[in-house]
C-alpha cells in the first residue's frame, strides 16, 4: 500500500475547476484513506465529512513548561522534549487549543465512535475537563504504568512512571461503541482488563525512530504494542482510525498490520517521512490472523424454543445438569419440566440449585456420543445452520 501525502497548499494552487465541479467535490467529500494530510489538524479536520470516523486516537502536545535543559548527575544532557509545537504561551492559549481541536474531532466522529487521547500531569486533568465539557462521556480513564521509565534525576519529585489515556465516546446519550471485551479478556489469559496497563515499556530499541545521526525522529514516539491494545479492543477490522498528531505513524504503522483504515494528519514534513518509510514496510496480517474472540453478547439472540421447533431437541428429551444430579423433560413450547415445577431453561436450572438466577445454556447438558455437552452447542450449531454466526 502506497501512502499518500495530501498537502492542502499545493491544491489551492491547481488549475481551477468549473464551477459544477467544485459543488460535486463539496456536496460529497471523499476520505483520504490511508494517507497523510500535511498541515494544521483542526483546519484539517474541519475539511472532513461530519461523522465519518469510527475511532480517533490523539498523542496532543503535552505543554511540558520546561524551565530549561535537564540534566543527568554527571552533567550530561537529557534529550527532552523542548520542540516549538509543545510550547504555548500560557494555560488559556493552551486549553484553547484543546477545545478547538476536540471540537473538531467530535464534529466527524460517527454517532457510535469514539476517542483516546493520551497525556501526562501536565496537560491530560485540563484536557479531560474539556472532553467533559464538549459532550464527550468518559467511559474509562486508563493508566500505563511504564515499564523503564526515565527516572528523576534531581532527586526532587517521584519518577514520572505513567501516563494516562482517556477513553470516551462521543455522547452520553450513545447507546452503541465497539468494545472488544472477550478479545482483551482472552488475551489476557481469560481474566478480564482492567484499566491498569504495566506492560508496555517507553520507546527504546529497535522500535525506536532514528535519523541519520542516530538521534531520535520524534521525542514522544509511542510504543505499537499500547496502539495494538486499543486497536484491537476498540476497533473492527475496516474501521476508519483517525490521529491528528501523527507524528512518526505509529497509528499508522498498527491500523495497516491490522487491516484498519488510519487518516493521519500532520505538519511537520520531516516526521511526515519518517511515517511514509515507516507504514510502507508494514505488510498487514491476513484476514483469518486478525479475527478476535467474539462477544456473545454481539451474537444473533436464539431462544431455546428455536432449537425445540427445528428438532435439534425433541419434547421428552432429557437435560442433566454438570454433575448429572438434576433431570428436566424438554416439552414442546421450549420450556422444561423438573418435579413439579415447570418454565425456561434459565428459571428451571436456578430452581434447582435454589439460586436467584442461572445461563441455562450452559448449566443443562446433552447426551452426545462423547458424554454430556452442554446445550449451547446445539445453540452454535443452529446459528450455524440459519446462517446467523
Amino acid at each position: 500500500m502506497a501512502i499518500k501525502t495530501i498537502d492542502p497548499q499545493v491544491q489551492k494552487n491547481t488549475k481551477t475547476k468549473p464551477a459544477s465541479a467544485v459543488s460535486k467535490v463539496l456536496a460529497k467529500p471523499v476520505l483520504p484513506l490511508d494517507q497523510i494530510v500535511v498541515g494544521d489538524c483542526i483546519e484539517s479536520m474541519n475539511a472532513l465529512p461530519e461523522g465519518s470516523i469510527d475511532l480517533i486516537f490523539a498523542d496532543p502536545p503535552y505543554n511540558l513548561q520546561l524551565g530549561g535543559d535537564l540534566t543527568r548527575p554527571d552533567n550530561s544532557h537529557v534529550d527532552a522534549v523542548n520542540n516549538d509545537w509543545d510550547k504555548f504561551d500560557s494555560f488559556a492559549a493552551y486549553d484553547k487549543f484543546t477545545r478547538d481541536w476536540l471540537k473538531a474531532a467530535r464534529r466527524i466522529l460517527k454517532p457510535d465512535g469514539a476517542i483516546w487521547v493520551i497525556g501526562s500531569y501536565h496537560n491530560i486533568f485540563r484536557v479531560g475537563t474539556a472532553i467533559q465539557d464538549l459532550g464527550f462521556w468518559i467511559l474509562n480513564d486508563v493508566v500505563w504504568n511504564k515499564s523503564n521509565p526515565m527516572p528523576n534525576f534531581k532527586g526532587t519529585r517521584l519518577a514520572n512512571a505513567h501516563e494516562t489515556l482517556i477513553w470516551a465516546s462521543r455522547s452520553q446519550e450513545q447507546k452503541r461503541y465497539t468494545f472488544n471485551y472477550d478479545a482483551l479478556k482472552t488475551g489476557n489469559d481469560d481474566v478480564q482488563a482492567r484499566s491498569d496497563w504495566w506492560t508496555f515499556p517507553i520507546c527504546s530499541g529497535g522500535e525506536r525512530m532514528r535519523g541519520e545521526d542516530g538521534k531520535k525522529s520524534h521525542p514522544t514516539q509511542k510504543p505499537e504494542a499500547l496502539l495494538h491494545r486499543i486497536i484491537v479492543g476498540t476497533t473492527n477490522p475496516g474501521d476508519v482510525i483517525l490521529d491528528p498528531f501523527f507524528g512518526t505513524g505509529t497509528t499508522g504503522a498498527v491500523a495497516k498490520l491490522l487491516d484498519r483504515r488510519f487518516i493521519g494528519l500532520e505538519r511537520d514534513k520531516d516526521y511526515i517521512d519518517v511515517a511514509t518509510r515507516r507504514i510502507a514496510n508494514v505488510r498487514k496480517l491476513g484476514a483469518e490472523d486478525i479475527e478476535v474472540q467474539s462477544s456473545k453478547k454481539s451474537e444473533p439472540r436464539v431462544p431455546f424454543g428455536a432449537l425445540v421447533e427445528h428438532g435439534l431437541v425433541r419434547p421428552g428429551d432429557r437435560l442433566f445438569c454438570p454433575q448429572n444430579r438434576h433431570v428436566a423433560r424438554v416439552r414442546a413450547d421450549g420450556s422444561l419440566m423438573t418435579g413439579e415445577s415447570s418454565g425456561s431453561i434459565h428459571r428451571m436450572g436456578a430452581h434447582v440449585q435454589n439460586a436467584p438466577s442461572c445461563n441455562g445454556w450452559t448449566f443443562w447438558h446433552y447426551k452426545s456420543d462423547q458424554g454430556l455437552a452442554p446445550i449451547d452447542l446445539l445453540r452454535r450449531k443452529f446459528r450455524t445452520q440459519m446462517g446467523l454466526s
